[in-house]
């Protein structure tokens, strides 16, 4: 399976801020849950010199290896299952 253009771009756009310090962790609030989110941010200036952070994604809670399946190594449009019989 491809990468997108999409997350390609903002895979970038986060190493160019990365590498010019440019990169911030911001505390949100989730939009749909309300819960408490540490979000990855792209920082820059506006015009009026006023600082605009643009979110990129927010981290894992706990441990990343129990939230993410990886993809298959033999199956192109395949995930790695979970112990639980999740997506393969």
């Amino acid at each position: 399976m491809a990468i997108p253009d999409y997350a390609r771009t903002n895979f970038n756009t986060l190493l160019r801020a990365a590498g010019d310090g440019n990169l911030a962790l911001m505390e949100c609030l989730d939009a749909v849950t309300g819960d408490r989110r540490y979000v990855l941010c792209a920082v820059g200036r506006a015009d009026d010199g006023d600082f605009v952070m643009t979110p990129f994604g927010h981290l894992a809670d706990g441990n990343p290896y129990d939230a993410y399946l990886p993809p298959h190594p033999d199956d192109l449009d395949g995930f790695i299952a979970n112990a639980d019989g999740g997506a393969s």
